[in-house]
């Protein structure tokens, strides 16, 4: 299978590491094949995409980015799961819609684009399909997906580049994730709610709040803010931050966010004026809503 864009290397994100992922694994830690290592209906997600039917996440294995602090570790990193073919996800996806999820909900699929793009071209599904993401994407690559996503669920993690080389060893995140955001909100159109106020077609993007740098999400805030009417796009400002089980080199990041810490992050958000978007409860901060990853579904 071809990689890319009309190469046998793979350079289908912004880390362009090149690699034969016929004969080796990427930056991303998995090679050709798709891999993941859940799906079910999952019921944390943001209300306008999970109701009471749940999301229909399929969480994939591998990632492009590798945060030091990620929470999903198991996947990210370790790159546990199970290989499936294009024919299995079409089952999945399939078996997800009549278990009546509200959405399919593609959890870090970066680093698979070209197959899910393949995958949905097939049939699309009848339910609204999610690109859940790290934001660390190519806009060229996203182009694949015009047509075939109907909601886009980026982080926005990093307004520093130095932060972010730190934490996540990308020091181009800010203008790399805004150029992809840019592109998904090109497809998408401002934001559209239905009668019960669940999202059809739009862009929600997220940004997790890190104990000990309200700096940098107060510069994302501005960022967007800069970028985006305030009815272009839904922010989500989460407070689960939830410290790793090996201890980092960074203290903060070490703790759990301190209610002043997120208590300052939504208070600037509505100075900012937005009011189309999520906050959340501290107490979202717990490892129960972190599912297992054991292939059940897959």
């Amino acid at each position: 299978m071809k990689r890319g864009f009309g190469v046998d290397r793979c350079n289908l994100c912004p880390r362009g590491c090149g690699v034969n992922r016929k004969t080796a694994t990427g930056f991303c830690g998995v090679g050709s094949k798709l891999k993941a290592a859940r799906a079910g209906l999952h019921f944390w997600e943001e209300p306008c995409i999970c109701s009471t039917g749940g999301a229909g996440a399929i969480f994939f294995s591998g990632c492009n980015l590798r945060c030091k602090f990620c929470q999903n570790i198991k996947i990210s990193r370790n790159c546990d799961g199970k290989e499936i073919t294009v024919k299995r996800l079409r089952e999945i996806i399939d078996e997800l819609v009549w278990q009546g999820a509200d959405t399919i909900d593609l959890v870090t699929p970066t680093h698979y684009t070209d197959i899910i793009a393949a995958a949905l071209k097939e049939e699309k599904p009848p339910i609204p399909v999610v690109w859940n993401s790290s934001g660390y994407e190519k806009a060229e690559t996203l182009k694949l997906l015009d047509g075939l996503v109907d909601i886009y669920l980026p982080d926005f993690k990093y307004s520093d580049g130095t932060l972010a080389r730190r934490l996540s060893d990308a020091a181009d995140y800010p203008q790399t994730a805004l150029s992809a955001i840019g592109e998904m909100f090109r497809q998408t159109g401002k934001f559209i709610l239905d009668d019960d106020g669940m999202m059809r077609r739009g862009v929600i993007v997220r940004h997790l709040v890190l104990p000990g740098f309200i700096e940098n999400t107060l510069g994302c805030l501005d960022i967007l803010t800069d970028m985006f009417a305030r009815d272009d796009i839904m922010i989500s400002l989460m407070s689960q931050y939830t410290p790793p089980e090996t201890a980092l080199d960074i203290e903060s990041l070490n703790r759990r966010l301190t209610r002043e810490e997120y208590d300052e992050a939504v208070g600037y958000l509505y100075l900012l004026g937005w009011d189309n978007g999520f906050v959340q409860e501290l107490s979202s901060a717990e490892a129960e809503y972190t599912p297992d990853f054991d292939c059940s579904g897959v």
